[in-house]
């Protein structure tokens, strides 16, 4: 399933080898980061009360769909309060040494981020509720009757979380957050200045028709316009002198089959499968698997969230229905009867 999703160009996950890129065009303050203006407002108050009492900031839950800055903010505020960082992910760690390792070695005041936060088991999750209450880890040492639990003191810490999917957090552990926000998908007028402030790091040329061309077809994410722009970069430096127009990008998505509202061949495939197939729907989501020849699990969790969320496609209780808006799309007149394509 992983797989799947990152082998679409407009996939919000990141890829391995865009780490380094990434690194290079994320903000280092909060005032070089656009966007999430209520997230930044309250953030940046909280700092400051923080740094005027001399003590360490609230353990703080950043959720929302990825791509979207939960792991930039969480340096920005490494930075801004001038602590330590130390970044992990749920997955990573795999055993209470593991965590107890990681949590005896932070230093004063410093930010422990823990990415995807909801994938740490149970047992893990105990270990963390003294240290975020009490900074203090309760470790077994030793077997059977000789075992004896030790208290291992902590620096005051603030742990910052970041999920793509808060409803899988156990309630005592969001509890235990003191600050917790949720990061929105960006406006196009947004993501056009994170576009023009990257074209300038990276040295392209770009003029404001170029700009707004990839800002309306990155589904409201940094990351995926990011990506974008790296992919028509190389498109202009071959076939237009690497200068970014309007037409340039335009010929390079379309090139890349990413159409003006951000989807992708399989996006219109499915949408297209439940007009043309089943009338617009009601379809129960293992036909649909069936018509598609994809998981259940790939349509669920890769496919359908954007859709739902831009109204392209809802679920109902007899399964998944086309909206006006994906028939506006295609050019589709929804109460004209469509042919099957079987």
């Amino acid at each position: 399933m992983a797989s799947k999703e990152n082998a679409r160009i407009i996939s919000a996950s990141v890829l391995p080898e865009e780490q380094s890129f990434e690194y290079s065009l994320r903000p280092k303050r909060l005032a070089e980061y656009i966007g999430q203006q209520k997230v930044k407002d309250n953030l940046a108050i909280a700092i400051e009360a923080a740094k005027a009492r001399g003590e360490v900031i609230d353990h703080i839950l950043l959720y929302g769909p990825p791509g979207l800055g939960k792991t930039t903010l969480a340096t920005i505020i490494a930075n801004e309060l001038n602590v330590a960082f130390q970044g992990t992910s749920g997955p990573v760690i795999e055993d209470k040494k593991d965590l107890a390792a990681i949590l005896s070695n932070v230093e004063k005041f410093q930010i422990l981020f823990i990415d995807e936060i909801h994938r740490l088991n149970t047992q893990l999750e105990e270990l963390l509720y003294p240290a975020m209450e009490d900074y203090h880890i309760d470790y077994m040492v030793g077997q059977g009757p000789a075992a004896r639990t030790i208290k291992v003191q902590l620096a005051p810490f603030t742990l910052v979380g970041a999920t793509t999917r808060a409803g899988l957090l156990s309630a005592p552990m969001r509890s235990r957050f003191g600050i917790v926000h949720r990061l929105d998908f960006y406006t196009p007028q947004e993501i056009e200045i994170i576009v023009r402030r990257s074209a300038e790091i990276l040295n392209v040329r770009m003029d404001d028709g170029g700009a707004s061309e990839i800002a309306r077809r990155c589904r409201g994410t940094p990351r995926i316009a990011n990506r974008l722009l790296r992919r028509v970069r190389d498109f202009a430096q071959v076939r237009a002198d690497g200068n970014i127009t309007a037409a340039v990008a335009r010929a390079a998505l379309d090139m890349l089959e990413v159409d003006p509202s951000g989807f992708d061949e399989m996006d219109r495939k499915l949408l297209l499968t439940i007009i043309e197939k089943y009338g617009g729907g009601p379809v129960g989501v293992n036909t649909l698997a069936a018509s598609l020849s994809e998981e259940v699990d790939t349509i669920e969790e890769v496919y359908e969230p954007f859709l739902i969320q831009v109204g392209f496609l809802q679920l109902t209780p007899r399964g998944r229905q086309a909206t006006s808006l994906a028939y506006q799309h295609f050019g589709i007149d929804p109460n004209q009867p469509q042919r099957a394509l079987f």
